[in-house]
């Protein structure tokens, strides 16, 4: 029986998107979303289960975008935004409750109803931006439909769990915390990473684990950032921490570990030992919830003129916001802090770009706002949100610009922010095409700093923290003459691709560059001898496996085989394996991996980095998934499937792109009889792949006899009989998609075909 494997044209586009993000959460789209309830009095039931065991009441079906999934859990979410009188609650969908499925890969649906904001648009603007400067969820916006009736425009926040921190921090199996109390949040009951005592148990009501263990990695954390804060470096990601405290406070975004009850993030501890926080729940940023805290006290509520000149060094001294605390008490923790502040405020909010942004999201989701029966604001109050203040029981909130254009104006006076910084410009590389394993130099032009602290920040993998080391202007290091400004630094192209950014700060202030470093960064690739696609494939896949074979620890691992199908030894330095197409180097080959001629190779993909083999950092979805292998720029070969069954494999067989097998581990694959594996593609090229019409088909060993044109279904859609050994084959009038070229009985050749 054929497998539903394919390569689609979407794929491939996706693939070759550095910043691609699931288009569920495409930010210039309104997703559908439709549940249907059996169950009569199912709002009754919600709110029963809200104010109870918190679980899920089960609905006939969701339609998301028309796509019905049977058998979800549904329940209400959310602290103040949730009340049992509201008919626009906040919902949280679990698409796999009972069934193990998903919509494009995402199984939790998480939609926050716009309370307290007429805009409708403070929470997605609100990560859109924050997006640019460190890892967090993608969001839009969603229509909400229940038995037929529409309850209104939500935001469509994407949900943070071990999928996320897989996609953005490399693994998925260590200590992942969620940091909002388990008890009611008061400012008693703060998630501040506050050191309480060596016994797990008393962090219990503050935190929740979402990994299988962990409190005793909380532990030591509230430890080293209470009682070691000059040395959290070594535990915390030290620039994701000053990205979130930056914007926090740039935004007032109180509703965090900023405001009162230190709340709203999450941590993930990474292969290196250092945890990453991730900013979550933005519906009350820019000012939508008014209360800052001190110590244990909730100090009452801001003014909109207090939130306008909210100081940003806040919490400097206080010792209930430790974080805070370690970072103000670090001169260069500081200065980074304010550097990446007075990035945010001068690309997003000097420039204005905030202000066009917005009014494009407010103009995407008018008709959906003029026709939402439950908003909690009228449409006249949408249409005027930006710029006026409105009130919240018994605080006010500021319009968006109002409160944004005060606090740039306040800020630009505040002299920890206005402090001038280094210029850092011409950064150049002696070699920009060096060999792998050569060294060049990296120089750059800086003023305005103080010498000794001139860095460049390198490193050889994307999953690696970067490694600092000082750069000079001593005319030692291809730097030019001595006291030019110009300072130079050796890098060792070590990998495939090495990022790198530089770092300067003097007396009073720090500049990045790129700016948005360690965010951004730039990137020097060694000249590799790349593979052409069909050189090397994946060749065979298990999703679960319980009996079949086992790694070198005796453990049943998911696996990926790949074949060369050239006759001579190939090294995969520089190819990447990836289930993330918006993450395109998520695991990289060493740069020592060769696979033998005509031979094979196996991956486990386990997450088991430390054991003996190659071992990705990711695993395979016995659900189904797909699975990409390239460069960072281009596709060598990609598949996808769907439902797998346990020690049962997919591999290539013939014509057929992938079948179900017997498993063939590390061997000629257990093809049906008659259907033999490829022995040989006798020196055939297809290019360009993609093509967007006409392809050329060479064959440099011999006179090809017969050119066959197929499409995924294995059916012929045409024979060419060549007159020569290089032929163009006209595609134009074929659909867009995946098709292969065999040229008499060598190995097919995937062609993708993008035709207008």
């Amino acid at each position: 029986m054929l497998n539903k494997c394919i390569l689609t044209v979407l794929a491939v586009i996706l693939f070759s998107i550095a910043h691609a993000q699931n288009p569920f959460y495409d930010i210039n789209s309104i997703q559908k979303v439709e549940i249907q309830f059996s169950q009569p009095n199912w709002d009754y039931l919600m709110d029963t289960s809200k104010y109870g065991s918190d679980g899920y009441i089960m609905a006939d079906w969701v339609k998301v975008n028309g796509v019905q999934l049977d058998s979800v859990g549904v329940k209400y979410k959310g602290n103040s935004s949730y009340d049992s009188t509201y008919v626009k609650n906040p919902v949280h969908i679990e698409i796999d409750h009972l069934l193990n499925q998903s919509y494009q890969g995402v199984t939790d649906i998480k939609l926050s109803n716009c309370y307290a904001d007429p805009s409708m648009i403070r929470e997605v603007l609100a990560y859109d931006i924050l997006s640019n400067y460190m890892h967090c969820p993608g969001s839009n916006f969603a229509q909400l439909y229940i038995n037929g009736n529409y309850i209104g425009l939500y935001s469509n926040d994407e949900n943070i769990n071990k999928d996320f921190c897989s996609n953005h921090f490399y693994s998925s199996q260590n200590t992942f915390l969620k940091c909002n109390p388990i008890v009611l949040p008061g400012p008693t009951t703060k998630s501040n990473l506050k050191y309480i005592n060596a016994d797990s148990s008393s962090y219990f009501n503050f935190y929740e684990l979402k990994s299988t263990e962990g409190w005793n990695d909380l532990v030591a954390l509230c430890d080293s950032v209470t009682n070691h804060g000059s040395t959290i470096s070594n535990s915390v990601d030290i620039d994701r921490l000053t990205w979130m405290l930056a914007f926090n406070s740039l935004l007032v975004n109180l509703d965090s570990y900023t405001g009162v009850f230190c709340q709203n993030y999450y941590l993930y501890k990474d292969n290196t030992g250092h945890f990453n926080p991730v900013v979550w729940d933005l519906n009350m940023a820019f000012g939508g919830f008014p209360y800052v805290g001190s110590g244990n006290s909730s100090m009452g509520s801001l003014t909109i003129a207090n939130m306008q000149q909210l100081n940003p060094t806040f919490h400097a001294s206080d010792p209930y916001w430790p974080l805070i605390n370690a970072v103000m008490n670090s001169s260069t923790a500081k200065k980074m802090y304010f550097a990446h502040m007075k990035t945010i405020a001068e690309e997003m909010f000097a420039s204005n770009l905030y202000i066009s942004k917005s009014a494009q999201l407010q103009a995407l989701v008018d008709t959906a706002v003029q026709s939402d029966p439950n908003k909690f604001y009228t449409y006249t109050q949408f249409q005027n949100a930006m710029t006026t203040d409105y009130s919240v029981g018994s605080y006010s909130v500021p319009g968006i610009s109002n409160l944004m254009s005060a606090r740039l104006s306040y800020l630009q006076g505040f002299s920890d922010y206005a402090a001038s910084q280094p210029i850092i410009s011409a950064v150049q590389l002696s070699n920009s095409n060096p060999a792998l394993n050569s060294t060049i130099s990296v120089t750059a032009l800086v003023t305005n700093a103080t010498t000794s602290a001139v860095y460049l920040g390198y490193r050889d993998d994307i999953s690696k923290k970067f490694i600092k080391v000082l750069m000079y202007d001593d005319g030692l290091h291809n730097d030019g003459a001595s006291g030019d400004n110009v300072y130079g630094a050796d890098l060792l192209i070590s990998s495939a691709s090495v990022q790198y950014y530089i770092y300067a700060e003097n007396s009073g202030a720090a500049k990045f560059a790129p700016e948005r470093a360690e965010h951004e960064f730039y990137s020097v690739n060694a000249s590799i001898q790349q593979l052409l696609p069909g050189d090397v494939v994946i060749n065979e896949i298990m999703a679960v496996n319980q009996n079949t074979v086992t790694d070198a620890n005796g453990e049943f691992e998911d696996w990926i085989e790949f074949r060369n199908n050239l006759s001579i030894p190939v090294s995969l330095t520089g190819t990447y394996l990836t289930d993330e197409p918006a993450n395109l180097q998520k695991w990289a080959f060493p740069s020592s991996t060769v696979i033998p001629a005509n031979g094979y190779l196996i991956v486990w993909a386990d997450e088991d980095f430390s054991q003996t083999g190659l071992h990705s950092n990711f695993k395979l979805a016995a659900s189904g998934e797909q699975v990409w292998f390239g460069y960072a720029a281009s596709l060598l070969d990609s598949v996808s499937f769907s439902q797998q069954t346990t020690d049962v494999s997919i591999g290539r067989c013939a014509n057929i792109p992938f079948i179900t097998m017997v498993p063939s581990f590390n061997a000629i694959n257990n093809c049906p009889v008659g259907v033999g594996e490829y022995a040989t593609n006798n020196g055939i090229r297809v290019f360009p792949n993609p093509s967007h019409g006409k392809v050329t088909v060479v064959s440099m060993n011999y006179s090809p006899s017969q050119i066959r044109v197929f499409d995924l279904t294995s059916k012929v859609k045409e024979v060419i009989i060549p007159s020569a050994s290089q032929t163009l084959v006209d595609l134009s009038d074929y659909d867009s998609g995946v098709y292969f070229i065999q040229v008499d009985d060598n190995l097919p050749e995937k062609i993708i075909l993008i035709n207008n």
